[in-house]
């Protein structure tokens, strides 16, 4: 069955809340710190916002004087900067793009937020999505969502005519957009059908060389989906990225505790390989959907990788059932002892129908998508608990409505269900998984994401306020097209692209996020 909803404690009152789950600077320092090479550390929570003179960003202009009129004022809310520890009620001004001035002293402003009782933080970074397609990506607005990244490889060329102009003029995404070289849909566009060979390599990294200059700003390999990547292919990829200062992100070989050989801490040890003999900075997606049942010893893996001087991150997203097309490779094979499932276990996504050998098989001759009952909460949370972890929602709603809910509901998931009723982690670490951290993960080589995901004076004005108290993702496995619920306001470079009567439509406000040329 699909598992419940977490109640509320609603015996918390609002006030005390608002002052729980603070983190000092050593602690939101070690967060930061997680998503680079080296081992991190849990932070510590505390009882009280730590207050500290607000963040400036560095290289950023001197912040105007209180007295300023500023475009718009958020006003009297929790403003929470993950990458510094700040935490505090303050006002927050905004002019035009940019976060210019952040003050407990009140300021004025042409239009005023009241934001009293809301917490104000960076907009949500989602790492692990797909093309900003024009139905499911208000979805993504309305889960706080203001940079969209399709870092699990887009299935479009990124040449003129492709990706980045398929998004312009009344076609531009109300948040940012970019993503991945995908190895599987290249391999595919050029006929690769099976092991690639010497010149087919060649290929395939030549053109991953020539996508960074043209934007892409990493590459996914997924070999449990493409299963003729062999390990020599990795390797060339993982060369050209690390050349280029780019991060391979990947769904590893095989996501099942067995059989030896063929388990999921295999598939593990060999894309840590792969990050030990060429340098790049490897990203493992999903994490619990791909080491279930194995979890505590796959992150102990990347822990020691990461101690070792590895450069190794790795995302979740909060939910225990995960979710692919029938049509895949992930369902060959004896699929029902791999995940430790039956054909009841799985659910059509967008219904109500769990599935029988005879419905399975007339779906997957369809390519259905469906949603599997089959990650451990304990995964979950041991995920989410990971200092150098992400939050990614490997989804975005379609308007066919065959999706997996995390498309929707992803982020408001974690700050509500998992932060408030579970309290798995405090406000302040989740918000680093949905903020600083993405934006850190990328940064090296795309400058723009350094003046994203930050609370911070002289930072872009992504900004999403939200009430702790009522956060939470209302998408369903049958419903799963469904605005998350708590999220109050979106800034999209300084523009009010959500408010409280809904998500704006004529605000257009999304710009491509790409990678400087080496």
């Amino acid at each position: 069955m699909p598992e419940p909803t977490p109640t509320p404690d609603t015996t918390v009152s609002r006030r005390r809340f608002l002052v729980l789950g603070g983190t000092g600077i050593a602690a939101a320092t070690a967060l930061a710190a997680g998503c680079g090479g080296g081992s991190g550390s849990s932070a510590v929570k505390v009882n009280e916002p730590l207050r500290i003179d607000p963040p400036r960003l560095a290289g950023s202009a001197d912040p105007p004087p209180d007295s300023t009129v500023f475009d718009t004022v958020i006003q009297g809310g929790r403003v929470i900067d993950p990458d510094s520890g700040y935490d505090a009620i303050a006002d927050v001004g905004l002019l035009g793009d940019r976060i210019a001035l952040i003050s407990t002293t009140a300021l004025t402003g042409k239009t005023i937020i009241d934001a009293n009782g809301l917490v104000v933080g960076p907009g949500f970074i989602d790492v692990l999505s797909y093309e900003p397609n024009s139905y499911g990506v208000w979805y993504k607005l309305g889960d706080g969502v203001t940079t969209n990244l399709g870092m699990h490889g887009i299935k479009n060329p990124v040449n003129a005519n492709g990706f980045f102009s398929t998004y312009t003029g009344s076609a531009t995404p109300p948040i940012h957009f970019g993503g991945a070289f995908s190895d599987q849909w290249y391999r595919d566009s050029i006929g690769v059908r099976s092991t690639a060979s010497a010149a087919q390599r060649s290929k395939l990294e030549e053109s991953l060389d020539q996508s960074f200059d043209a934007g892409w700003i990493g590459v996914a390999v997924d070999p449990e989906y493409a299963t003729s990547i062999d390990t020599t292919e990795w390797l060339g990829l993982a060369r050209v990225a690390q050349r280029n200062g780019m991060p391979l992100f990947t769904h590893i070989r095989y996501s099942s505790p067995g059989p030896a050989g063929k388990s999921s801490l295999d598939a593990l040890d060999e894309a840590l390989r792969v990050a030990r003999e060429t340098g790049v900075a490897l990203h493992v997606d999903h994490i619990p959907s791909m080491a279930t049942h194995v979890m505590p010893e796959a992150i102990s893996r990347i822990e020691a990788a990461r101690t070792e001087g590895l450069d190794v991150t790795g995302c979740f997203y909060p939910y225990t059932f995960w979710g692919t097309y029938l049509g895949s490779a992930r369902f060959a094979g004896d699929w029902q002892s791999r995940f430790r499932i039956t054909y009841n276990d799985l659910q059509l996504a967008g219904s109500t129908e769990r599935l029988t050998e005879a419905s399975f098989k007339k779906y997957q001759a369809q390519n259905k998508l469906v949603v599997a009952y089959a990650i451990p909460q304990e995964d979950v949370l041991a995920a989410a608990r990971a200092p150098w972890t992400l939050l990614g929602s490997d989804a975005i709603p379609e308007s066919s409505n065959n999706n997996h809910p995390r498309g929707a509901g992803c982020f408001s998931r974690l700050l509500g269900p998992y932060v408030r009723d579970l309290q798995a982690l405090s406000l302040t670490e989740a918000l680093a998984k949905c903020t600083v951290l993405p934006a850190k993960r990328l940064e090296a080589r795309v400058p723009m994401l350094s003046r994203k995901g930050r609370m911070q004076m002289g930072a872009d004005a992504d900004i999403t306020v939200f009430d702790p108290m009522t956060i939470a993702d209302r998408s369903t496995v049958d419903r799963p097209a469904v605005f998350s619920e708590g999220i109050e306001h979106v800034f999209v470079m300084g523009k009010h692209a959500l408010t409280p009567q809904g998500v704006q439509r004529n605000v257009l406000a999304g710009q491509p996020i790409k990678g400087q040329p080496a």
